[in-house]
């Protein structure tokens, strides 16, 4: 692990990675900047630090960058990503300066996006156990996707597939409100327009996904639609419009969850949640109860 280096001057170019993080048209998390990925907070740098993007550098108070000393020496794989990082301790003023606004948080890291896998190679990756994906279809809120990740990972849902109008994966506040799981739970964009990704939909069906559509509009409700199926796709579309006519119709079955009188719907990584519950629960895979 290289040694922590004191950094004074905000203007120091060792800082780049890191700067104008809260600028609309300079952060360094653009894609079609430098393209950076970029981490904050003691929970979630050590989790970027563990995936697949290589760290660039660990910019952070005196405190925060010990803790994550501490964190390397009891987890081998924090320590190999450390391995040969940059360690930058800066006081709160200048990560301030640097950053753009205060970061109470005060760890940072930067990393170097990788290209991202085809749907196939993430579909072929999966543990044969795992029986639950999550698609999304114009999802363009990035707190909803950054929910929507932490939401599948802690429902044990395999991979996460992005149709058309989806907003950026790695953007500094879907990683953020992700509390870093963007960075675990495997993803890929399905290829297409917005409508014409829908195809894609029946490559799942052939693996033997049954493709449920999340929708207020119809009787079927969730448990129904997920009996008996071996292994389920969930579909969720955007806040307010929900999904698309295209998309519901390339589904093999539309599902509600029912609603209590005088209300109509959930946030869409509420109803993504609820969805993979009722998709990973033991019951819905038991094809010896009733089949849609």
């Amino acid at each position: 692990m290289e040694p922590v280096t004191v950094i004074s001057d905000p203007l120091d170019p060792r800082l780049d990675d890191v700067r104008d993080l809260n600028s609309s048209d300079r952060r360094p998390d653009l894609p079609g900047g430098r393209g950076l990925v970029i981490a904050e907070g003691n929970l979630v740098v050590p989790r970027l630090i563990s995936s697949r993007f290589p760290v660039r550098c660990v910019v952070g108070f005196p405190r925060r960058l010990a803790e994550l000393v501490d964190a390397a020496a009891a987890d081998p794989v924090v320590a190999a990503g450390l391995s040969g990082v940059p360690l930058y301790e800066v006081d709160r003023e200048t990560l301030a300066d640097v950053a753009g606004f205060d970061m109470h948080r005060g760890l940072v890291a930067a990393a170097d996006r990788v290209p991202e896998p085809t749907v196939t190679e993430v579909l072929d990756g999966l543990d044969p156990g795992n029986r639950v994906i999550g698609v999304l279809e114009g999802v363009g809120d990035h707190e909803n996707i950054g929910a929507l990740f932490r939401n599948a990972a802690g429902l044990g849902v395999g991979a996460v597939l992005l149709g058309a109008g989806c907003a950026d994966p790695l953007y500094r506040r879907v990683v953020r409100v992700s509390m870093g799981h963007v960075l675990r739970v495997p993803f890929a964009h399905m290829p297409g327009k917005t409508t014409t990704w829908q195809r894609g939909l029946s490559d799942l069906r052939d693996r033997g996904y049954r493709v449920v559509a999340m929708t207020p509009n119809t009787e079927t409700t969730l448990e129904d639609a997920v009996r008996g199926a071996g292994r389920v796709a969930v579909m969720v579309g955007a806040e307010g419009p929900g999904l698309t006519e295209h998309a519901m119709r390339a589904a093999d079955v539309r599902a509600k969850i029912p609603m209590a009188p005088g209300t109509d719907s959930l946030n869409v990584a509420t109803s993504a949640a609820i969805g993979f519950y009722a998709a990973t629960s033991p019951g819905a895979a038991d094809a010896a109860q009733r089949p849609v």
